[in-house]
């Protein structure tokens, strides 16, 4: 209760105000736009809103860091569950929605519904979105390695982008270009794919590629509606209609949806608290407050954490040359998120 306490009020960041992430770091320092650097201000000299004004610019960066942290455990609770992937998606998003629901009811007298409820079919779309983006990737992670299934789904900035700029004439610069191409080409390296030498895609590859398009589709919707509607509100609605549409499929495929382990159901639990409360209440936090352009290439190290922790519980390597490919991730995320 504390943390949605907490975080739930809508904080915004001064207009003037621009945030730098040092690559390969966790310190971010934010100042005017409009002013040269000012020199270290003593301790004793701190004026005490100006602080406030530089944590509260942090939030959506810091929030954007736990989605990313929370998102990348998600194949890894997959292939530990003794279950088909659907059905471990599934149990994700019920029991998400179950947990929050205490939490929505108690939101939902602060809502302002009357300006709200014109933005509820794009929230519901956005979980249509997100039961499909999972779904299929969830097929992914049965055909391919949990390295390619990840990379395929976070191609997504690249629809998000190009959207961007085709449909909604949002400008981008040569830098941002840059960055996602070096972001992009770093996360091949990482996650030793095939997309440069071996132009076939297996049945888990082409899964994997589908759900980008759904990915994509959850961040442009998700930017359009989260400055109207409160981020629990949101990632409830999404839960909910998610869990709907998957459990529509494995009834429809005749996937057991009982009869398994306790360990599994303890994974069925962890990946819903842990990459679908906590992940996408930060990253819908973020997106409230940062541009999905901005946004969804900076997910792009969710595959390279992702491939990290494969390493201990999935039995996949990373060869010493992917180490590059990092390097060249965090560049491309530093040239992204620079002013």
């Amino acid at each position: 209760m504390m943390l949605i306490n907490i975080i739930l009020p809508v904080l915004q960041i001064a207009p003037q105000t621009v945030c730098y992430i040092l690559a390969g770091s966790s310190i971010i320092t934010c100042m005017s736009a409009s002013e040269p650097q000012p020199e270290p201000i003593p301790a004793a000299n701190i004026n005490p809103a100006r602080l406030g004004m530089n944590i509260q610019g942090m939030l959506p960066y810091l929030g954007l860091a736990g989605g990313v942290l929370a998102l990348s455990m998600s194949a890894i609770f997959i292939r530990q569950a003794q279950a088909p992937s659907t059905v471990t998606t599934f149990y994700r998003m019920a029991i998400a929605a179950l947990v929050l629901l205490p939490f929505f009811i108690k939101n939902a007298r602060t809502e302002n519904w009357q300006a709200s409820r014109t933005w509820i079919p794009l929230v519901l779309l956005a979980g249509l979105f997100t039961a499909l983006d999972h779904g299929s990737w969830s097929l992914a992670l049965e055909g391919t390695s949990v390295a390619n299934a990840t990379l395929f789904n976070n191609i997504a900035p690249v629809w998000v982008a190009l959207v961007a700029f085709f449909l909604w004439k949002q400008k981008l610069t040569r830098r941002f270009w840059a960055g996602l191409v070096l972001t992009m080409l770093g996360a091949a390296y990482i996650l030793g794919s095939k997309m440069v030498t071996d132009q076939r895609f297996s049945p888990g590859d082409l899964w994997g590629l589908v759900s980008s398009f759904f990915y994509g589709g959850y961040f442009l919707v998700t930017q359009r509606v989260r400055s109207h509607i409160q981020t629990l509100t949101h990632i409830w609605f999404v839960a909910a209609t998610a869990s709907v549409v998957l459990l529509i499929f494995n009834l429809a495929v005749q996937r057991p949806l009982l009869g398994y382990s306790a360990g599994t159901y303890a994974f069925f639990v962890a990946a819903a608290l842990v990459s679908q409360v906590g992940g996408y209440f930060f990253v819908g936090y973020a997106l409230g407050h940062l541009p999905a352009a901005v946004v969804a290439p900076t997910m792009i190290l969710q595959p390279v954490l992702t491939a990290l922790l494969a390493i201990p519980f999935a039995g996949e390597s990373l060869a010493p040359g992917q180490i590059i490919g990092g390097i060249s991730v965090l560049i491309g995320i530093y040239l992204i998120n620079r002013p």
